[in-house]
């Protein structure tokens, strides 16, 4: 598969679903329906989705600062890792998160996302907290960064 990565902020309602279904196989315990997506846009999240050429290869968010930090969480559907398309994510995240004063990154990955753990901790993430949200079996892992 060949062409240039692309990412494209989330504007309408194509955007969204796109978003939502890259979100949805990257991280299914955390699976959103159309409105929980929706609820991100109205409170202010900055969602993107990449593209290769034509073709979906993964999304981003960066929610707004909150306590001096920025959350950056970019996703890569499993058939294009390890191209550097979540660089590209993560990088892009990094920039609007200084443009916004953020102090520093936090990111949240599924533990059971080995790919995603590792990538994090070669950007220099470290581990804060791991969890088991009320009522659910998946262990999550909140991760930092100093800028």
């Amino acid at each position: 598969m060949s062409g240039v990565l692309t990412v494209v902020g989330v504007g309408g309602d194509e955007a969204l679903e796109e978003w939502r279904y890259v979100h949805n196989v990257v991280v299914p315990p955390a699976a959103m329906s159309a409105t929980e997506a929706r609820e991100r846009l109205a409170r202010g999240y900055r969602l993107e989705n990449a593209y290769l050429g034509d073709v979906l290869v993964g999304c981003s968010t960066v929610r707004p600062v909150a306590g001096g930090a920025v959350t950056v969480i970019a996703r890569v559907l499993p058939g294009f890792r390890r191209r550097g398309f979540g660089k590209a994510l993560y990088e892009r995240g990094l920039a609007h998160a200084r443009a916004r004063g953020a102090e520093a990154v936090e990111t949240c990955v599924l533990a059971a996302n080995e790919d995603g753990l590792r990538f994090a901790g070669r950007c220099g993430f470290v581990e804060v907290e791991r969890y088991v949200l009320d009522g659910g079996n998946d262990e999550w892992v909140d991760l930092r960064l100093g800028l």
